[in-house]
């Protein structure tokens, strides 16, 4: 029962945070200074005065843009409640159908660079936690890894390992002479194009997991059930086993959190690897005003955001004592 109640108060505070962050999400693109149906028009032909107002208005009739917002604000609702994110001003496609191609190649990159990252940069962090030699020559490289913008290596890689090397492509998710499919050929280019974004990554997020776990077991090994088990005669393996099971719960946050932030793209790498995700839309959408496909894209860290959070709450209730102490008394 106390689960159940639990679980009821997480639902209500997510719906109502869903709520409360879709509304700001369609509230901030329109707040920004500027007209995009006319940097629409600009940016494609060069039109009479006269010309250009009657586009204008025609533009946004057809997009709704020339409603009241209240009004826009319902019809949001209602077409996103039947599956329909917009039209894009700039790419003049479905927001969906655009975000359905981008999210692949993020997820490709990204979701094995957390994951990675995330068990290798634990485990060593959890190394440098116990071991004070080995903590004291692998902290600088975590700090100097940690510190180090995405970008930054994401640039160094391309010299060195593209242009001086010249070992690997660095521009786009395949070979633009080919199409995409299943065959060999198709899928040993963008393993190829696929490395460097992903050590990019990878490499930089080691150091951030590292410190965290490090920082996590040195606090929890001098915790005071430590301590009693020490009292007690336990093996440094038992103590060590505890330690770790309390250090790791942050970093499952972080994790979620990372994850949940996964469909956001990694905005400075695609944009050094001309890499087709997510990011590289909203950027563009943003240079362009693109109400829709900010909305759209938006939306989806949105949810994905609050449907990591939800997960790793339940998890939560299953893997801390905590938790469950919480919802059981109260």
């Amino acid at each position: 029962m106390g689960f159940r109640k639990y679980l009821l108060r997480k639902t209500v505070v997510y719906l109502i945070t869903f709520l409360f962050a879709v509304t700001l999400n369609w509230l901030l693109p329109r707040l920004m200074p500027g007209n995009p149906i006319e940097a629409m028009i600009e940016s494609n032909l060069n039109l009479a005065p006269g010309e250009k107002e009657i586009l204008i208005k025609f533009y946004e009739e057809l997009y709704g843009l020339n409603e009241p917002l209240w009004r826009q604000f319902v019809n949001f609702w209602v077409r996103l409640f039947h599956g329909d994110l917009g039209y894009s001003l700039l790419y003049k496609a479905p927001v969906w159908d655009l975000i359905k191609h981008a999210l692949p190649y993020d997820i490709a990159i990204l979701l094995p660079a957390i994951a990675l990252s995330w068990l290798v940069g634990n485990w060593l962090g959890a190394i440098a936690g116990k071991n004070t030699r080995y903590d004291r020559y692998m902290m600088p490289i975590f700090y100097f890894l940690a510190s180090m913008p995405y970008f930054w290596f994401a640039m160094l890689l391309v010299y060195f390992v593209g242009v001086r090397a010249d070992l690997l492509p660095y521009q786009g998710a395949y070979d633009p002479a080919l199409v995409p499919s299943l065959s060999w050929e198709f899928i040993k280019s963008f393993l190829e194009h696929w490395i460097l974004p992903f050590l990019s990554l990878f490499t930089v997020m080691i150091g951030s997991w590292a410190i965290g776990m490090r920082n996590m077991i040195i606090y929890e090994l001098e915790a005071d059930y430590v301590r009693y088990l020490e009292a007690l005669g336990a093996s440094e393996k038992l103590m060590t086993k505890h330690a770790y099971r309390n250090a790791i719960l942050p970093q499952v946050t972080g994790l979620a959190l990372q994850l949940g932030l996964m469909v956001a793209g990694a905005i400075a790498t695609e944009i050094v690897f001309n890499y087709p995700g997510i990011g590289i839309l909203l950027m563009n959408a943003a240079l362009s005003q693109d109400y829709f496909l900010l909305q759209g894209a938006f939306l989806m860290v949105v949810v994905s955001v609050l449907a990591a959070n939800f997960i790793i709450d339940i998890v939560y209730a299953f893997i801390d004592p905590r938790v469950r102490t919480s919802y059981t008394e109260g």
